[in-house]
Parts: C-alpha cells; sequence; structure tokens
C-alpha cells in the first residue's frame, strides 16, 4: 500500500489546493472564533458516532491540522488503524506538530489526493470529515470522482460521517446567516489571516451550499442508502451519518 502519493501528481493541483497549502498560522484560532467554539462540540459528537461500532480501520479525510483525528485517536479502542489524509502538506505539518505535542503515536499522516486514495477497495470501517466535504462538492468539477472513491474505500455496512456547514430551512435563520458570513467571516477572517480569497471563498461556498435534504440526495446518487442528520444551531452546520 503506497504512503504518499508521488509529487501530488506531478503538481497537477485539484481545485482550492493552492489556496489551502497557503493556510496560515491562524487558521485554528479563526475557526474557535468564528464559530463560538461550536465547532469542537460538534467535532465532539462526529467522533462519538465514528466510533460508536468500535471500527477496526478510521480516516479522517481532508484531515487538515488534525483537530477531528486526534480527538478520535483520543477515544478510540486500542489496536485500531487511524490515519488522515490532505493534499496540503503545509497542513499536515501544523498536523504533525499536533500530534507530537499530544504525544500521540500510531497514527498515519498522509498526503494524498482525495480522488485517486492509496487504499483498497472497503478498507475502511469508518470515515469522517468536518468542514472539507464542501471544498469536495461545492462546485467542484470533480465532485463525482471524490464522491466515488469515498465510496469506494467504505466497507459494506461502514459508514460516512460528515460534519459540515448547511443551510437553514428557516428564512430569517437563513439572512442571519449570510449576514454573519459576508460581514464579519469574509471581512474580518480575510483581514486577520492575510488571506482574503480563502475566507471570500468560505463565506460564499457557506452561504450557497446545498440544504441538508439536497447532502442526503447526493450521497444516495453514489450508493449510500441509509443516510440520516441531524443540524445544530437552527440549521447552519448539520452532521449526516450515511451507511454503504
Amino acid at each position: 500500500m503506497k504512503e504518499n502519493q508521488t509529487n501530488q501528481k506531478k503538481k497537477q493541483y485539484r481545485p482550492l489546493q493552492k489556496m489551502f497549502m497557503e493556510v496560515p498560522p491562524k487558521y485554528d484560532l479563526l475557526n474557535r472564533i468564528f464559530t463560538w467554539r461550536l465547532d469542537e462540540s460538534w467535532r465532539k459528537q462526529a467522533v462519538k458516532e465514528i466510533l460508536k461500532d468500535k471500527p477496526d480501520k478510521v480516516m479522517d479525510l481532508c484531515t487538515g491540522t488534525g483537530d477531528l483525528l486526534f480527538r478520535i485517536a483520543e477515544q478510540a479502542w486500542p489496536g485500531t488503524e487511524l490515519c488522515g489524509l490532505d493534499f496540503s502538506p503545509p497542513m499536515l505539518e501544523i498536523a504533525d506538530q499536533k500530534m507530537r505535542s499530544k504525544n500521540l503515536e500510531g497514527i498515519r499522516l498522509i498526503s494524498g489526493d482525495a480522488a485517486d486514495m492509496p487504499f483498497d477497495d472497503n478498507h475502511f470501517d469508518a470515515i469522517g470529515i468536518a468542514y472539507a466535504f464542501r471544498n469536495l462538492t461545492f462546485k467542484n468539477p470533480d465532485q463525482q470522482k471524490f464522491l466515488k472513491e469515498i465510496y469506494r474505500v467504505i466497507k459494506p455496512g461502514g459508514k460516512f460521517v460528515i460534519v459540515e456547514t448547511s443551510r437553514p430551512k428557516n428564512r430569517i435563520m437563513d439572512n442571519l446567516h449570510k449576514l454573519y458570513m459576508n460581514l464579519l467571516v469574509k471581512r474580518l477572517g480575510g483581514s486577520v489571516s492575510g488571506n482574503r480569497p480563502a475566507y471570500h471563498y468560505l463565506a460564499h461556498s457557506a452561504t450557497n451550499f446545498y440544504t441538508a435534504d439536497e447532502v442526503c440526495d447526493l450521497l444516495k446518487t453514489i450508493g449510500f442508502s441509509k443516510i440520516t442528520y441531524r443540524h445544530f444551531v437552527g440549521g447552519v452546520a448539520a452532521m449526516h451519518v450515511a451507511v454503504k
């Protein structure tokens, strides 16, 4: 089994890849601020769902700086195979530093392509993804490649757990969410981070992303059968659980 993809496919970047390779050191801090630290609570609920059936093999897809992965590692059954995959080496460097500071062992951090993962068919019992499913699917020309690859590496009966921004069903809440993202996240995030394109993209994609029901429909198109979800904070975020 390959540990790493070779030279990121000879520098053939995926959509958004260059943006996430320029991630600023303040990435984690800004995430906490803009979600009022609620993102931590939502990740905890995702971890609980991922580990519910004591899986043997778990991946945090688009792991970024490892926030979801390390929470899984702290609660996983001894001997659980754990890995995090991401296409941004700078993000993985931060994840590696965090992993060392937490004295966590036995976790593989893999620099790779979510559309061409170095795993056999039906490999994982569970895959989690936090705040990156939108990046794989929102107006992304490689959307179907990502979705089919995720489905391929999950075992029959295995689950895919998604924590992501969502579109509130209530019109007032939806408008408030748009106002918050465009006035605070877009402007302040871009200014403080020094990476304006990244936070402009975040605000635009989050306020125009699929509704929770539309995400269910999308997952059904690639073969997931049992799909459930729950909303957080009036629908500004959601957790989906899809079973293969």
